[in-house]
């Protein structure tokens, strides 16, 4: 972003302070008296209609003052975050003096989102840590009476076994789908365009059962664990239940999705989403503060707050990172 002179960007981080702490569009008097510019209401008010010509402010009324546009907490965030206070601080400390002595994973991503909501009022989400998929190296197909055991081999240390019903008509086919199988592996893929008429009923019945046990190691760690809603609720850009019920949805439906994003792409973001950066468009209305966390085996989840455009960005900020990290020193 295009740096801006010293005195827009005092105004320009004055009025985020204040319409954050009071909801409520500032004037240049107020401006001066509460933050103590050195400057007179008239130069504010100069400052000010510059800020709004750049589309950094913007009046939501003629009679009003300016609160902040996204593309102005977008300058904010990346050119002027203070740094974070006291309460961070503490949340650092606290973190540092966990262990994984728990009765289950999910109680510690439940305390730690529910510790992130009680420091910021905003609704906090930490996903599952999910692996990629491996690929697929080798498979044996098994014949046992009226079943078929399959055995996958995902890599040196990972395998799986399907257990599955084998159709009398099906059994004969065996043989050559296993051959098949071995040689689209070693290719690299199983490309089942490809497969033979005459292997049909039996690589439909294997193919089925790859897709079903896919179907379910994703579920078994996907989700997210999430903590605030009620605060999200108090806040009054959620008083319209227009712009509330696609969120609420989200949350309710598939909270993953909400940190589906392109981040990597993007790290001048600096993990925050404002308005209509996200690509999903029930959160044009909000920001969303994410960092990521791995595993020790690679898998990797994320940690995030979602609320308001109008948040404390460097409480947020700090408080994902710090959970983050803390994630990564636990899981390792």
């Amino acid at each position: 972003m295009q740096p801006l002179p010293r005195r827009q960007e005092q105004v320009l981080q004055a009025t985020v302070r204040h319409y954050v702490d009071t909801t409520e569009p500032v004037g240049s008097k107020t401006l001066v008296q509460r933050f103590g510019l050195e400057a007179s209401p008239a130069t504010i008010r100069s400052a000010m209609g510059a800020l709004e010509q750049r589309g950094l402010l913007t009046q939501p009324h003629t009679s009003a003052g300016r609160i902040p546009s996204p593309l102005g907490y977008r300058h904010y965030v990346n050119c002027l975050l203070p740094a974070p206070g006291a309460a961070v601080s503490q949340l650092q400390r606290e973190l540092m003096g966990l262990s994984l002595q728990w009765a289950a994973f999910d109680d510690l991503l439940l305390h730690l989102a529910r510790r992130l909501a009680d420091l910021t009022g905003l609704l906090s989400l930490i996903t599952r840590p999910q692996q990629g998929t491996p690929a697929l190296q080798a498979m044996r197909l098994v014949p046992c009476g009226d079943r078929l055991l399959v055995f996958l081999v995902e890599d040196a240390a990972a395998a799986a076994s399907l257990n599955l019903r084998l159709p009398a008509a099906a059994a004969a086919e065996l043989g050559p789908l296993e051959r098949w199988l071995c040689e689209q592996l070693s290719r690299g893929q199983l490309d089942w365009s490809g497969l033979p008429p005459q292997l049909q009923r039996s690589g439909a019945l294997v193919r089925q059962g790859l897709s079903s046990h896919a179907q379910a190691r994703s579920g078994a760690s996907s989700g997210a664990v999430a903590m605030g809603l009620g605060g999200l609720l108090r806040q009054p850009e959620f008083e319209r239940s227009d712009s509330l019920r696609p969120l609420l949805q989200l949350v309710e439906e598939a909270p993953q999705e909400l940190l589906e994003s392109e981040q990597a792409q993007h790290p001048e973001r600096l993990g925050v989403w404002i308005g209509s950066e996200h690509p999903n468009p029930a959160l044009h209305h909000c920001a969303v503060v994410q960092a990521p966390y791995r595993t020790g085996s690679g898998a990797q989840g994320q940690v995030a707050l979602v609320g308001p455009m109008r948040m404390a960005y460097s409480t947020a900020r700090a408080a994902v990172q710090a959970v983050a990290s803390s994630l990564e020193r636990l899981l390792s």
